[in-house]
């Protein structure tokens, strides 16, 4: 519902400390009003001008310049329109319609000395019914809203809902680490050694001694105490009692 035209607030768009105001003659045809036609070098008043807003209507006002005191004021409902015209001939002067409030009304040309401040004055009435078509439309938009039915999107009593997840099964098994086989292609350990693994030295020298073994015999260097083929000629030198005894098996 809109607010009561007292209750809202009267903002400033726009303020210039020189206009100058003139009696135009009447509009003889309606190919527009010209400038030229004014006695612009007698201008009926000066002082300074407001442009002020409230609600949708934006109010030209002519105010003196060290009292304040409004000499006269122009309602403006819509912009470009019969409220404000810009002349033929000119770019600093307009024609505007001034009311009293008790229901009379005249037509009076103002004119602006520096061309800046007519620019000034035309957009900040441009910039405001902008605004004032904006609203306007945000505000059919929600009315057309609320007409229309609406969405009820809640789970009604006993309802459920399903959710496929076999993407996510699919995903979690292709992306599982297989695990190692047990030994890994590594020798299995000596006897003796703590923990039953080697350490990657021990590991690696282990498995230069295999490799570097020939039929002859041991690597040259090795020591006599670590000649691990003694054990095998001392039991093939035995006896067939020693052999059968000591569970060798004579090659």
């Amino acid at each position: 519902m809109m607010a009561d035209s007292n209750e809202l607030y009267e903002s400033v768009l726009c303020v210039k400390s020189e206009v100058h105001v003139y009696r135009i003659p009447p509009r003889a045809s309606n190919r527009g009003y010209r400038a030229a036609d004014w006695k612009l070098d007698e201008p009926a008043w000066s002082g300074r001008m407001k442009i002020t807003a409230k609600g949708n209507i934006a109010y030209i006002k002519l105010e003196d310049k060290n009292t304040g005191e409004l000499f006269a004021q122009a309602p403006v409902d819509q912009y470009p329109g019969v409220i404000v015209e810009a002349v033929t001939d000119s770019s600093r002067y307009f024609v505007i319609r001034i009311e009293d409030g008790n229901g009379r009304h005249a037509f009076i040309g103002i004119g602006f000395a520096d061309r800046g401040d007519s620019f000034d004055f035309n957009v900040s009435l441009q910039d405001h019914f902008k605004w004032v078509k904006q609203e306007s439309e945000f505000a059919k938009q929600e009315a057309s809203q609320d007409l229309g039915p609406k969405l009820d999107l809640g789970f009604k009593e006993g309802q459920t809902i399903k959710i496929n997840i076999g993407n996510i099964k699919k995903k979690e098994s292709s992306g599982a680490v297989k695990s190692r086989p047990v030994g890994g292609g590594f020798l299995p350990p000596p006897p003796g050694v703590k923990g039953g693994a080697l350490s990657p030295p021990a590991a690696q020298s282990n498995a230069g001694m295999l490799l570097d073994w020939g039929d002859s015999g041991p690597v040259s260097g090795a020591p006599p105490s670590q000649d691990s083929w003694g054990d095998f000629t001392a039991a093939g030198s035995g006896s067939d009692q020693d052999s059968g005894q000591s569970g060798w098996v004579q090659f």
